[in-house]
């Protein structure tokens, strides 16, 4: 029996965004670089504060071959405190500014929940927004969006930023996924969203058993036809296996990355972009 290239699994689905006036290409994989701009992300080494080491490490990670870059100002990690939108705003709307300046190509992520902060990005220049509620924690991110025609992430997440890294029961797990995708679909079509990716939300509202059975099912999301976006870097279904942290979980992180990657994810986002885009140089 043969086995089937990675790409045979990269079906042939949309694998264009458009963002403004340019067709960006993802038929072949992409690496989404993570920047934090908060004082107390998970994984230390994303944190960045001052206007120099901000700047320094962008470029760093646009070296290595960096596509995307994701910012966010509201940590979502387990434990952390609620901001409020002001505080967000006043997190990302300077760095954006000094990004778009020093490097006026590279596309920008904002990784926000909050429909004014989305509304301040895109202003500064954000060609994507990246919702880890998809919607469902301010609707009105979805009217932003569609009048930006920006391309939009959603993420599969239960409950509220209080309770989504609690362990939810699921009846069967993909299919309420493909349950939850294809109603976030629906109705960011009907408000005029089309350029959509789908996150499944690796380390949200699910135990570590219930993410490691939604990996090995991820070729499946294929029937949505929406490009796929997974976040494994360094997180706790990593680091708690394996009984390290999230400094030691490098090696792990490129192992689900790989097998991401050979069941048809299109954009991998990452805090190592070098040993990403390595994985995908491989590979394609």
């Amino acid at each position: 029996m043969g086995f089937s290239s990675v790409e045979d699994t990269h079906f042939p689905i949309n694998r264009h965004l458009r963002l403004k006036d340019k067709l960006f290409d993802l038929s072949t994989p992409k690496v989404m670089g993570i920047v934090n701009l908060t004082p107390d992300s998970f994984y230390q080494s994303s944190r960045i504060s001052a206007d120099k080491e901000l700047l320094k490490q962008v470029e760093s990670m646009l070296n290595y071959g960096m596509d995307i870059l994701d910012l966010g100002g509201y940590s979502s990690r387990p434990g952390a405190k609620n901001v409020s939108i002001q505080e967000e705003i006043d997190r990302v709307k300077g760095p954006i500014q000094q990004i778009k300046n020093a490097f006026p190509s590279l596309p920008l992520s904002l990784d926000t929940f909050r429909s004014d902060v989305a509304e301040v990005g895109i202003n500064e220049g954000i060609e994507i927004i990246n919702d880890i509620s998809a919607g469902l924690l301010d609707d009105r991110i979805l009217d932003v969006v569609a009048a930006a025609k920006v391309p939009y992430i959603a993420m599969h997440m239960q409950g509220n930023m209080e309770t989504v890294h609690n362990t939810f029961e699921y009846g069967e797990l993909f299919n309420e996924l493909v349950r939850y995708f294809s109603e976030r679909i629906s109705t960011l079509q009907s408000k005029g969203i089309h350029d959509i990716i789908l996150d499944p939300g690796f380390g949200f509202s699910k135990s570590i058993e219930q993410n490691y059975q939604l990996l090995n099912q991820l070729d499946q999301f294929q029937l949505l036809e929406k490009p796929i976006l997974v976040g494994f870097s360094r997180k706790s279904m990593i680091y708690k296996k394996l009984n390290k942290t999230a400094e030691e979980s490098l090696n792990g992180t490129t192992v689900l990355n790989t097998i991401a990657l050979s069941k048809g994810a299109s954009i991998l986002r990452v805090h190592d972009v070098k040993e990403a885009k390595e994985i995908i140089s491989l590979l394609f």
